[in-house]
Order: C-alpha cells, then sequence, then structure tokens
C-alpha cells in the first residue's frame, strides 16, 4: 500500500448488543474536545450534541479526573443503544444490575406492546401472534418480579 491509498475496508459481519452500565453527561463535540485538550478537527463539527461516556466495569482511566475509561459517543447513537437508570450510584452493583434490567425490560415491554398494535403484526399467522402475546405477559409477568425487588432496596 502506498500513501495515496487507503487500505480496503474489513468485512464486518459479527453483530453485538451492549450491555454495560456508564455514567453519561450531555456534551457537545466541541465541549468534548475542549474538555480532552484537544483540537477540533477541520472536517467535524462541533455542535454536533452527544455524551460524555465514562465505562466504570474495568479498562484503565484515560483521563485524570475519572476513575473509568472515557469517551464521546453521538446523541442519536448513545439513544439508540441506551435506556436511562437514572441516579443509581448509590446502590451496590448488583442492586444497580438490578434496576437496569427492569428499565431495559420496560422499555421491550413497551416496544412489544407498540408492535402488538401495528399492521405487520396482524399480518403474521395466527401461532406467531399467540407466540408475541405469550411473550408479552411472560415479559409483564417478569417485570412485576423486578419491580417488587427494586421497591424493597434502601
Amino acid at each position: 500500500m502506498n500513501s495515496n491509498t487507503s487500505p480496503e475496508a474489513p468485512e464486518m459481519t459479527k453483530h453485538f448488543i451492549g450491555t454495560k452500565i456508564v455514567i453519561a453527561l450531555a456534551m457537545t463535540r466541541l465541549a468534548y474536545n475542549d474538555y480532552r485538550g484537544w483540537d477540533l478537527p477541520a472536517d467535524e463539527n462541533g455542535a454536533d450534541e452527544g455524551y460524555l461516556v465514562e465505562y466504570t466495569d474495568g479498562g484503565a482511566p484515560n483521563h485524570p479526573d475519572h476513575a473509568g475509561y472515557i469517551s464521546w459517543s453521538p446523541k442519536a447513537q448513545f439513544d439508540a443503544g441506551y435506556v436511562s437508570v437514572g441516579d443509581v450510584g448509590h446502590l451496590p452493583p448488583h442492586q444497580q444490575r438490578v434496576v437496569a434490567e427492569l428499565e431495559q425490560l420496560s422499555d421491550r415491554v413497551t416496544k412489544l406492546e407498540a408492535f402488538l398494535a401495528t399492521p405487520l403484526y396482524a399480518s403474521l399467522p395466527d401461532d406467531e401472534q399467540q407466540l408475541l402475546k405469550m411473550q408479552a405477559d411472560a415479559m409483564v409477568l417478569y417485570m412485576g418480579i423486578l419491580n417488587t425487588r427494586v421497591a424493597k432496596f434502601a
């Protein structure tokens, strides 16, 4: 490869689902670059909305004011990948995970219930519709159990 050509993009075929609990603060791309002491690259828009994200579950800290690894994420990508669990820093890690599980499940139940009201759902075979209704019922029962557990947290 010479300096005038780009390497061929690798084929990316493996899919992943994120499961991390992170701490985030709304911050523009420019504010993040300023916070890091970096110049904004000429081809980037400093007004882009996004988040300063701190990963607290491992990885070496990369900023002196943070215990975990930090990065910046565009708003659309962050919002699509994370569900807010509120301020759970006072809870022990295992309880934080239960709260996160409840919020993720609640989000999934809301989306599934919305899907059950669509023409696409109505066009599915009866057996698949029945299985989806059973899935929704099981998820709601599970959500009730998690709600009971969370209510007992101090």
